[in-house]
């Protein structure tokens, strides 16, 4: 027997008059910080611009999309090798890479709000994605916003300063005396920890190429953004994988990482439609291909992850300035040389707000009322299972019990405040696949309701068969 009684949800629940998707970006934000998700940072102190704090809710599911990506492209791949990387490297790391001499942005200044902007993003969140502005040089970037007189997104005035290049990197120092310091940064991307540890990697696993180097971790940088929520913000994480390959075999892995990011993508439940690559018309100095993997967010279609044939270029320059060889030797042929990088990177956040803004629904039921649901891919929900028992007094026992023993397989979560419709609202808010009704009859039989975020429909199930129900349900693929 199912829930009934007065405690039974508002029937019928599982029938549809209307379904449509009414994402915005406030509506996200709104959300995340009502049920735990994500917090702006430094709240109590009324915040730091561009930081967010991930609440109980979101650091499970960021922990699970960083998951999820590792085990496609770490755990499920047959020659790649993770590594986790210092944050601070030496300088001379950033000097071969190029960052010193030429990572900057396209920034203006509002001469009446004094907040700085960055040109590019002006242009985009004017032309809501229709104008590429990776094709611009400063020069067009700058006669396009005179031209179309586009305003500060702070004040709304259009009186800008002309557009300079500013360092994005943050600079620090080390040492405890004024003469010892010197000058280091906190890392502006991972992909350098990678490089630099191909040597160490292909040694100690004694790696044959082609193979990988995987990393997930922190980088910052001086970013100044039109608030966006998490989509760019000062502080990250990236995903990344560098596939080391010989030249000549490198457009084929390039080919290949392309199909496997879309891949990823849609096997989180990422409908095709919302998803489309864009080569890029400007290719970087070290590049011999580039493309992204653009996302229609609720701000319009904007960069999601990028896959880049960076040719020899980043081992070649650690070779120069280290005076290091990185040089492979083929085992069987004896052949020397540098290998050519294929590189797929994504950002964590970004995905995390994308992962969002592809889950969000708002479903009017047939009795009138509004549901609002995250449809999560199961593997990425906060959790899984939430238990809910009917009754406190007389069933919290059982209940606890119950969750205490799902609790040793997958994240759960217990509720027992409010009405059982409540409590499904607040699950389907967060994205809990099923819910785990106790009621009286459980007592008896040993069975409970389980409920399905999505259809909403309900079965009943012995406690025996739970764990195996609910494993199966929530695999990847």
């Amino acid at each position: 027997m199912g829930v009934e009684g007065d405690f039974a949800p508002r029937l019928p629940e599982r029938c549809f008059m209307e379904e449509k998707r009414a994402v915005t970006m406030d509506k996200i934000v709104n959300l995340c910080k009502a049920r735990g998700i994500i917090f702006p940072g430094s709240d109590i102190y009324g915040g730091m611009g561009n930081t967010w704090d991930y609440g109980p809710v979101g650091v499970e599911i960021k922990n699970n999309i960083k998951r999820a990506w590792w085990k496609k492209f770490v755990q499920e791949s047959e020659n790649s090798y993770g590594v986790d990387a210092a944050i601070l490297m030496n300088s001379r790391v950033w000097e071969a890479s190029g960052h010193t001499a030429s990572f900057s942005d396209p920034k203006m200044d509002c001469k009446e709000c004094k907040t700085r902007q960055r040109a590019d993003n002006l242009i985009e969140n004017y032309s809501k994605g229709t104008v590429d502005v990776d094709a611009m040089t400063q020069e067009e970037m700058q006669a396009y916003i005179d031209e179309h007189k586009i305003k500060c997104p702070i004040c709304g005035k259009f009186n800008w300063t002309p557009i300079r290049n500013f360092n994005l990197m943050f600079e620090t120092s080390r040492g405890v005396t004024e003469d010892s310091q010197n000058k280091i940064y906190l890392r502006p991307e991972t992909a350098q920890g990678e490089f630099v540890n191909f040597q160490n990697v292909q040694r100690s696993t004694r790696a044959k190429v082609p193979f990988g180097i995987a990393q997930i971790g922190k980088a910052f940088r001086n970013e100044i953004t039109p608030g966006n929520f998490i989509f760019r913000t000062i502080e990250f994480e990236q995903m990344e994988h560098q596939w080391f390959c010989k030249e000549g075999t490198d457009i084929e892995y390039y080919e290949k990482f392309k199909k496997a990011a879309f891949d990823f993508l849609t096997s989180l439940n990422f409908k095709p439609e919302h998803l489309r690559f864009k080569d890029h018309e400007k290719l970087a100095h070290y590049a011999k291909c580039a493309c992204d993997i653009q996302y229609l967010f609720p701000i319009g279609w904007s960069e999601l992850n990028g896959i880049h044939n960076r040719t020899n270029y980043d081992l070649s320059r650690h070779q120069e300035y280290s005076g290091k060889s990185m040089l492979y030797v083929d085992p069987i042929t004896g052949e020397k040389y540098i290998p050519y990088v294929v590189e797929y990177s994504i950002g964590a956040d970004r995905l995390m707000l994308a992962v969002l803004s592809e889950a969000y629904d708002e479903e009017t039921l047939e009795n009138g009322e509004t549901r609002v649901v995250m449809h999560f891919h199961p593997a990425l929900a906060a959790y899984k299972v939430a238990v809910l028992p009917l009754q406190k007094k007389e069933l919290g026992g059982k209940a606890t019990e119950i969750y205490r023993e799902l609790c040793r397989h997958f994240m759960c979560t217990y509720d027992d405040a409010g009405s059982i419709g409540k409590r499904y609202r607040r699950q389907d808010e967060i994205g809990t696949p099923y819910c785990v009704t106790v009621d009286f009859d459980t007592l008896s039989d040993d069975t409970v309701t389980v409920r399905d975020r999505d259809t909403m429909e309900q079965i009943r199930l012995p406690i025996s068969e739970l764990v195996s129900y609910i494993e199966e349900k929530i695999k990847l693929y």
